[in-house]
């Protein structure tokens, strides 16, 4: 396992980290504990020690504290995130701080997952979506630099709304973000445009989302393609979209000249190739994913040739909406 430093926080975290949201049987179908208990210390024995979860994760904090105590002498980082009190993703514009992240509702919900996850502290703190406007208003920069002098979080970022790169920079220029996390992948190149370069200008560290396309850029998507009642994916890919991946997929492949089974590799390899990125965080439920996407971390980036394919291979859309 390779590892670079997250932005200027001193820190240096695995750049295959684990993505907890799967393994908390809320919102993905399917998932065994036993299996993710194993999966989770498998990548720990691999080398990952970055795990991000999310207070909205269903059972996630208590399943990845449970194993991150169990192996207390692996200095395993871990970030989670403080839903919007107003329960709205993504952040609109025109809502006051104060309805989305008062004080409060940051403390109370940091001694929750702390409670869920028998942690004693987080290493990063993240507020699940954000909106520029809320830069220079409101008391939760305030509540964040008094849980970071209590010992309780190590670091702040935020999740940023959902392919809208656009609405961080302010947060990104301002200086008092310490990481940022963000959709990058094939489809969604736009972070490359601003938001990254401001990452690296600024010393954030980048944790990129949905590299895999919440499984769309893992070639297993086709037309045919449905998911169990309950399984957030049935609605992201609805419709004829299963068929549109498809297409778009198959022809990522036929220019990149790789077998279809190799489209996943190429994908979190296109995320690596950024100097940017810190870390990529897919969803791992299973041992096996987890020797895959792990095996990726070798020092191979993606050849500028490679790219600059890719580069073509972007698509505007949002399947969340």
């Amino acid at each position: 396992m390779r590892y670079r430093e997250l932005g200027r926080s001193g820190l240096s975290v695995s750049e295959v980290g684990y993505g907890a949201w799967g393994i908390g049987a809320s919102g993905w179908v399917g998932a065994s504990e036993d299996e993710s208990v194993r999966a989770l210390h498998r990548a720990i024995d691999l080398g990952v020690n970055f795990i991000d979860t999310a207070r909205g994760y269903g059972e996630s904090e208590r399943i990845v504290g449970q194993v991150v105590r169990e192996r207390a002498g692996d200095q395993v980082l871990v970030a989670t995130k403080v839903p919007p009190k107003n329960r709205t993703w993504p952040a609109p514009d025109g809502v006051d701080p104060a309805e989305v992240f008062p004080g409060a509702h940051i403390r109370a919900s940091l001694e929750t997952s702390l409670r869920a996850s028998g942690l004693e502290y987080f290493d990063v703190l993240q507020f699940h979506v954000w909106n520029d406007e809320w830069v220079g208003r409101g008391d939760w920069l305030e509540t964040v630099a008094e849980l970071k002098r209590e010992g309780k979080i190590r670091l702040f970022g935020v999740s940023i709304n959902d392919h809208r790169p656009d609405t961080a920079l302010a947060l990104v220029r301002s200086g008092a973000v310490d990481s940022v996390q963000v959709i990058y992948n094939i489809f969604d190149q736009s972070p490359a445009d601003e938001l990254l370069p401001a990452c690296e200008e600024h010393g954030v560290g980048v944790i990129v989302r949905v590299a895999l396309d919440e499984g769309g850029l893992t070639g297993r998507i086709t037309a045919g393609t449905t998911f169990p009642e309950g399984d957030f994916r049935s609605r992201y890919f609805r419709g004829d979209r299963p068929a549109q991946v498809e297409q778009r997929v198959a022809a990522i492949v036929a220019d990149l000249g790789i077998a279809p089974d190799e489209i996943a590799e190429n994908a979190l390899r296109f995320v690596l190739s950024s100097p940017a990125v810190s870390t990529v965080i897919p969803g791992m439920r299973t041992v096996r994913n987890v020797e895959r996407n792990t095996a990726l971390s070798d020092g191979r980036p993606l050849t500028a040739d490679q790219l600059a394919v890719l580069a073509e291979h972007r698509w505007p859309r949002n399947f969340y909406s």
